[in-house]
């Protein structure tokens, strides 16, 4: 079958386009987190990342969020600064990202998907650490 040529490629191509899937977010937010300079990820622990479409209405309601788009993502736990040895019961910190947030953030910005997802992902983590937005900004400056 001949091609329509170059325009006509693109739009076969751009029909197959998709928003990625809550298991391809999770796979995007694992790369991120791999490319994190590795003393910061040794700092992490037992750290977990959880990607989900929206925040909970408990998250929205305790973050005082007027839509679920106002989140990309949040971080639960108990930080560094707070950490205690004597709490032996205590949950995993975890990161939440939220997929559709981001992918709205994603379409109106000029910024790969990967970035933003990076992005969030330390700004969530520099809560973890009580990191200054300068560091922050050096984390992903290291990351790439």
């Amino acid at each position: 079958m001949a091609s329509d040529g170059p325009i006509g490629d693109d739009i076969r191509a751009l029909r197959r386009l998709k928003a990625p899937s809550l298991a391809a977010f999770e796979v995007m937010a694992e790369i991120a987190y791999a490319r994190l300079p590795q003393r910061f990820r040794a700092l992490c622990g037992n750290l977990v990342i959880r990607v989900e479409d929206f925040p909970t209405d408990e998250v929205m309601d305790e973050m005082e969020a007027e839509t679920a788009f106002d989140l990309l993502g949040l971080f639960q736990g108990v930080g560094l600064a707070q950490h205690y040895e004597s709490a032996p019961f205590a949950m995993p910190n975890m990161i939440h990202l939220y997929r559709r947030p981001i992918l709205d953030y994603w379409a109106e910005h000029d910024e790969t998907l990967g970035r933003i997802v990076t992005h969030v992902l330390i700004h969530e983590i520099g809560h973890h650490f009580g990191l200054s937005d300068d560091d922050m900004e050096r984390l992903e400056a290291e990351a790439g």
